[in-house]
């Protein structure tokens, strides 16, 4: 339980800003997008950007289902770095460009979530997969 502890967030008050944060970008900023991109169709392009958050239906594989300490990127099967480049190639496809415009604002949302917890929590960072897949990014550009 020590480990825990240790964990914890240093200010209550970063807590609600992030949280502000996250939720505003995951809701409000996709008008923007939607406004800027599918000028003709934002209504339609917002909603369908809603709709991609069901990507986030793969934390109910995680155990426990929410830990407000795990970054979400690189864990969960539909934030992993596998996944990443499948929806970067729905950009290509004129039908499924909404959507990865979704899927992808989505998981820039949680990257910057990651990061202003990383900020304040130097283990989450130190035990993210981000951190390993900076690492393993650092040992094949030495090689190459």
């Amino acid at each position: 339980m020590a480990l825990r502890e240790s964990r914890q967030y240093s200010s209550p008050k970063l807590l609600s800003a992030q949280t502000l944060a996250h939720y505003g970008l995951h809701f409000v900023f996709p008008v923007v997008l939607a406004l800027v991109f599918f000028p003709l169709m934002w209504q339609t392009a917002y909603l369908t950007m809603l709709a991609t958050m069901l990507i986030d239906l793969d934390h109910l594989l995680a155990k426990p289902i929410f830990d407000p300490l795990r970054c979400s990127v690189g864990y969960h099967p539909l934030h992993s770095f596998y996944a990443i480049p499948v929806y970067a190639l729905l950009l290509l496809l004129p039908a499924t460009q909404i959507i990865a415009v979704g899927l992808l604002f989505h998981l820039f949302t949680d990257t910057v979530d990651c990061l202003w917890s990383f900020s304040h929590c130097r283990e989450c960072y130190l035990n993210s997969r981000i951190y390993a897949l900076r690492n393993w990014v650092r040992k094949l550009s030495f090689y190459l």
